[in-house]
């Protein structure tokens, strides 16, 4: 009597057994109508057939390895629970039969591999492809729809929320909440490195607030995600464009400041640079072939000091530090802003502050009333538990789902109240300062005018044949908002 061991599986946990009993059920009847005998039985649960690195298939593979002289059939109910790819499917088959005189039987469509037999093995060979097609189609069905649900829909299709946010609702009306008390943290993270701190230092204090996520580069990512700014990246898709789209989820931040924190992030200062009140430039002024300018003093023949910006190579820049710097003056008389610009600044802030101002109350309306709700709820419940008609389990499960949603819109509530009117009143007061460049930078200490530097020409400033140059510099938008 001829003896056989069984391979059954299914891709998705989410599936139900049955598919594993009807599989079962198929293989059975196989077995009883040829009169084989089965020996043993190997079933990977919630496993794709993309490679053979499943738990129970390399189980299945130890098994022949030891015992493949009582074995003569490997049974599947359809060659696709086998593999879905055709390469290493037709390999592996060549070698169970080659090797070990196991025959592969797929027995829902009535095949027996033998690699001796060309009817039999084109035959295989032609359901594996069709196995390989369909996998193909419905991985672009699945990146297809991925890509409406966050460009066209503004998703987060993601099983696990990122810090910060948790997720909320079933199926297409699940989307991210803010969970406040990790976006404090959140914006904790984004105004410590926009001030300059250390990541290392930014790190030990976050985790110290509650920063959860793990890994050396934890909060590189949580700077460059643009999740926070309330946005979606989004891998482009046949002839659609990737990049980043509008998420329906709520921001943590805004958008000008994750810009910010990633123009930051696009050039760190790789070298170390000692600061010289007399060459404030030194490090973060280029040459015209790429280099960082130095600096150092020369002495004349009086004995007086002279400061000079040089580089590395001695032909191309060896520039007067007084020149430099008066130059320097002349384009932030350019970079000035003429008064009636001022203005316009002005009244545009007011009026989106207003309008912030607006919404932030209608959401503080609404949240309160959720909020109202949700205490109903629980003294709902704990009322039910005082007159025994709910269990303790039951009381603890709706008093910790309630009393996490109080502690949430609290929280909401709290920041959407917060006084806006103070960064108003910080601009107004600092506003008229972008008529006059030259005394912003004139009256700033030595690292403020390399940061102002720095961000304002992008870290693109170079020095060619006595003038400056640069391809990139802070656009109107961003400069009204570094003046407040």
């Amino acid at each position: 009597m001829k003896r056989a061991i069984r391979y059954l599986r299914f891709s998705q946990l989410g599936q139900s057994n049955g598919s594993i009993e009807r599989q079962e059920l198929y293989t059975d009847q196989w077995l009883k109508f040829n009169n084989v005998e089965l020996v043993d039985t190997f079933i990977d649960r919630g496993k794709s057939a993309r490679t053979f690195d499943r738990p129970d298939f390399i189980k299945l593979r130890e098994f022949i390895t030891k015992h493949h002289r009582t074995v003569d059939y490997l049974l599947v109910d359809q060659l696709d629970r086998f593999s879905r790819d055709a390469g290493e499917a037709i390999s592996m088959v060549k070698e169970l039969q080659k090797k070990y005189s196991i025959q592969v039987v797929s027995v829902t469509e009535g095949i027996i591999f033998d690699y001796d037999t060309p009817g039999s093995f084109f035959r295989a060979g032609l359901q594996l492809l069709l196995a390989e097609e369909d996998n193909i189609n419905r991985s672009i069905k699945v990146k297809g729809g991925i890509y409406t649900a966050k460009a066209k829909e503004g998703r987060y299709v993601f099983k696990n929320a990122p810090f910060g946010y948790r997720k909320e609702g079933e199926r297409k009306e699940r989307r991210l909440v803010i969970e406040e008390n990790e976006a404090k943290i959140i914006s904790f993270i984004y105004d410590s490195y926009l001030k300059n701190t250390p990541l290392y230092l930014i790190k030990e204090q976050a985790q110290k607030l509650g920063f959860t996520t793990k890994g050396n580069m934890a909060i590189e990512r949580v700077l460059k995600n643009p999740i926070y700014a309330g946005l979606l990246k989004v891998d482009a898709y046949k002839n659609y464009e990737g990049g980043l789209f509008n998420g329906i989820h709520e921001p943590i931040i805004d958008k000008t400041t994750w810009t910010l924190v990633q123009q930051k992030l696009k050039r760190p200062e790789k070298t170390r640079t000692v600061i010289d009140d007399e060459i404030p430039l030194r490090g973060i002024l280029n040459c015209h072939c790429g280099h960082p300018l130095s600096g150092a003093p020369s002495r004349g023949k009086s004995g007086k000091y002279f400061y000079y910006y040089k580089c590395k190579h001695s032909k191309h820049n060896n520039i007067s530090a007084v020149k430099a710097h008066n130059q320097l003056l002349e384009i932030c008389d350019l970079m000035s802003l003429p008064i009636t610009r001022v203005r316009k600044i002005r009244t545009e802030t007011k009026n989106s502050l207003d309008s912030v101002l607006e919404n932030n109350r209608k959401n503080v309306i609404e949240k309160k009333n959720q909020l109202q709700e949700v205490e109903e709820k629980l003294f709902s419940v704990e009322e039910k538990w005082i007159k025994n008609e709910i269990n303790k389990d039951t009381y603890q499960r709706w008093y910790s789902i309630y009393n996490d949603n109080i502690l949430n819109l609290k929280g909401a509530i709290e920041r959407l109240s917060n006084d806006k009117s103070v960064a108003f009143n910080i601009l107004e007061k600092n506003l008229n300062m972008l008529t006059d460049m030259r005394h912003v930078y004139s009256v700033a200490d030595t690292l403020q005018k390399r940061e102002f530097v720095k961000m304002v020409f992008d870290s693109n400033l170079y020095y060619e044949n006595g003038i400056y140059r640069t391809p990139t510099m802070l656009d109107l938008d961003q400069a009204e908002f570094l003046g407040g």
